[in-house]
């Protein structure tokens, strides 16, 4: 299937469109967190359970506070409030008695879906108007602007 015409873009015009989003999606994490009855940063830690989760792979609490790049203190704390709200728990790791593993609460993925749904379906139709090729050069995107943004981050963090 070949694409369809799509408007000219400069690289500078993409970044400005880009920029919007973020700023968009900045906004709503804060409404979407509020109507799960969350914060912000614990929202963000619940999608790393829910990924984590849906591959199969135990989350370590120090896993998790490593990818969210907060303190272990700090996760216990996001772990409290997210076991409190009946999205995750904590299960003692079998193999090693000082770790625990973090699991999605057996409700929360619908919960969730509940408020992100009709944004996914949207998306969802979104991709439908593109062809397999683009889908694919878009994700490219994604993954390598995510990778400049981390190195970008660490370079400011230091």
């Amino acid at each position: 299937m070949e694409g369809k015409p799509r408007p000219q873009a400069t690289p500078e015009q993409a970044l400005q469109a880009m920029d919007r989003m973020i700023a968009l999606a900045q906004f709503g994490q804060h409404d979407i967190a509020a109507r799960l009855g969350l914060n912000v940063t614990d929202l963000t830690c619940l999608g790393f359970v829910i990924e984590a989760t849906a591959a199969g792979q135990p989350l370590a609490a120090g896993d998790l506070a490593e990818r969210a790049q907060l303190t272990t203190g700090a996760v216990t704390g996001v772990l409290n409030r997210l076991e409190k709200a009946g999205y995750a728990r904590r299960e003692p790791d079998p193999t090693d008695r000082r770790r625990v593993h973090v699991l999605i609460s057996e409700d929360a993925q619908e919960r969730v879906l509940q408020v992100y749904g009709p944004f996914y379906a949207r998306l969802a139709e979104l991709f439908a108007d593109y062809s397999p090729a683009e889908v694919a050069v878009l994700a490219d995107w994604f993954t390598r602007a995510r990778a400049a943004m981390a190195d970008s981050l660490a370079e400011i963090r230091d």
